[in-house]
């Protein structure tokens, strides 16, 4: 499957990405495994969620949130790769959720970014995940998201 063809299909376009200024880069790559920082729903440079899940957002808001944390954990990896057609398979991602004390669907928050990546990538080599709550993230944003894929 051609994943930028599939991208185009889905009308997903990847922003740019850039860790200009970070004491960190937006991913490493340790030999056919590349590990991506954690990424926030920042959509042109700008914060599109912020709050706490469970009282000022929404669930729905919160997948939404993860939606866009996954399409920049694609740019990365794109800029880092250079073609997401050499992704072989994500093989985790890590999903935190900034939410109350008694919320408790942090699984159905992390879901949205699983189910994209499946849309994606396809179901037949699903990822391996954790979705956990948090009492706050950087940016006051409700959702932020890592991964680990393997390429080729």
């Amino acid at each position: 499957m051609d994943i930028e063809k599939r991208l185009a299909e889905m009308n997903i376009e990847l922003p740019t990405v850039t860790d200009k200024g970070k004491p960190f880069g937006m991913g490493a790559l340790s030999g056919n495994t590349v590990y991506l920082s954690g990424q926030t729903p920042t959509v042109n440079g700008e914060m599109k969620y912020i709050g706490t899940v469970g009282s000022t957002i929404s669930t729905l808001e919160a997948q939404e949130a993860a939606k866009i944390c996954t399409i920049n954990l694609l740019a990365a990896l794109k800029s880092l790769l250079g073609d997401l057609n050499r992704v072989k398979r994500i093989v985790k991602i890590n999903g935190y959720v900034a939410a109350e004390k008694d919320f408790t669907e942090h699984p159905l928050v992390i879901n949205a970014a699983s189910d994209l990546l499946n849309d994606i990538f396809g179901q037949d080599a699903k990822h391996a995940r954790a979705a956990l709550g948090v009492s706050s993230l950087p940016g006051g944003c409700p959702v932020e998201i890592e991964a680990v894929a393997e390429f080729i």
